[in-house]
């Protein structure tokens, strides 16, 4: 039991200010109020005790303790309240079933949320060949997004060369990476940095010993994008970014078919040789019926501290892309240049974000205002069906 100082007159509906304000807490994995996902019970106050019931959605569910003691927190700001004794159960079978139906939203198990009349945007980030820094700008832009009060969700697509756990700071000391919780067959994934992210590294590490490999085929590969999609609660997102692994192989061939509504934003160096590949990718989207949206240049040029610029990739790769993309199709503006930056490769090892550890740094800003492009430009909604009812 927990005392807590308040005031000494307890009214008589005060036992439904505590319902209320204990019902106001946030699951932090489901981001819903505890009162929405029918994890109350019995509440009562009798002098100043506060008695109250709840259930977390399984056994050693990775937030008790936070929901504890938020709990706590609640029922102990309610005048009146100057002890809380909280008793914290477990939902049956039952109970799990009609919650996990309710957050699908009547939607079928393992049917995809994000088709052609959802509202969440999606943005795939590809690129023709690895190394260009792909995976870096896409988790910086998911938190740059976030950080304007966007609903973000990031899906490592990138299988064989998972690297968005450890960018986005998901990754212990020891090697381990935080597995989603399972309610029944819906996964929560975890959040970092204001970000819902899925990766199969959350799979695949254990809390000692060596990475394991993927090496998996088309079918495989597919099943598990598939799943990523299906069975993963993101709830209501305004932007599902995919982070894609690098070329034109089998998962972006299956999320051309999954997701043929998405855009697509394609990543590249200013090298040539970078800049001839990535068109490749940007090509094939375009043959699942994805739109490319703009291009983004990595690496580029920065300015050294006596006024010089060091072009270590040399220059126009991203702008030479952009114009192949536009022949004959909708044109494609370069959406931004982020100049090479020493702390966007630090701040990426460590696990924190350019946008956040150094805002005030060059690839930080360019990387913001790409996000601020994408923000005041939303999907369109012309020929969707919006969820409206009629009165």
């Amino acid at each position: 039991m927990t005392r807590h100082t308040g005031s000494d007159v307890a009214g008589p509906n005060d036992a439904d200010a505590v319902r209320r304000a204990v019902g106001a807490v946030v699951d932090p994995e489901l981001r819903r109020p505890i009162a929405e996902l029918g994890m109350l019970r019995e509440i009562t106050l009798d002098q100043g005790l506060a008695s109250v019931g709840i259930v977390l959605t399984i056994v050693g569910c990775p937030a008790a303790d936070r929901i504890a003691a938020d709990v706590r927190r609640a029922a102990a700001s309610v005048p009146g309240v100057s002890a809380v004794d909280l008793s914290v159960g477990v939902m049956t079978p039952a109970e799990r079933r009609e919650l996990t139906e309710s957050l699908r939203g009547g939607r079928a198990a393992r049917e995809m949320p994000f088709g052609p009349d959802s509202l969440t945007r999606v943005i795939a980030v590809t690129s023709g060949k690895g190394g260009v820094g792909k995976s870096t700008v896409t988790a910086n832009l998911a938190t740059a997004l976030a950080s304007r009060g966007l609903a973000v969700g990031l899906i490592d697509a990138d299988v064989h060369g998972f690297s968005i756990p450890g960018l986005l700071g998901l990754v212990a000391a020891g090697g381990s990476v935080p597995q989603p919780t399972r309610i029944d067959e819906l996964m929560l994934p975890p959040v970092a940095h204001g970000v819902k992210v899925i990766s199969i590294g959350m799979f695949l590490r254990g809390a000692s010993g060596p990475v394991e490999a993927v090496a998996w085929r088309g079918p495989m590969l597919h099943r598990t994008v598939s799943q990523f999609l299906t069975d993963v609660y993101f709830g209501d997102l305004d932007v599902l970014l995919l982070d894609m692994p690098p070329g034109t192989g089998d998962i972006a061939i299956s999320v051309g078919q999954l997701l043929p509504h998405a855009e697509v934003i394609v990543v590249t160096t200013p090298q040539s040789a970078a800049s001839d590949v990535a068109v490749r990718s940007g090509l094939v989207a375009r043959q699942t019926g994805q739109r490319v949206i703009g291009v983004v240049e990595n690496m580029a040029a920065m300015t050294l501290p006596d006024g010089t610029t060091l072009d270590l990739f040399g220059a126009g790769g991203g702008a030479q892309v952009a114009e192949m993309l536009s022949r004959g199709e909708d044109d494609v503006p370069v959406l931004g240049s982020v100049p090479l930056s020493p702390l966007l490769r630090s701040d990426g090892d460590a696990g924190t974000p350019i946008v956040t550890a150094h805002p005030d740094d060059p690839a930080a800003i360019a990387i913001e205002r790409i996000a601020a492009g994408l923000a005041a430009t939303p999907r369109g909604l012309a020929g969707r069906a919006l969820p409206m009812r009629l009165r």
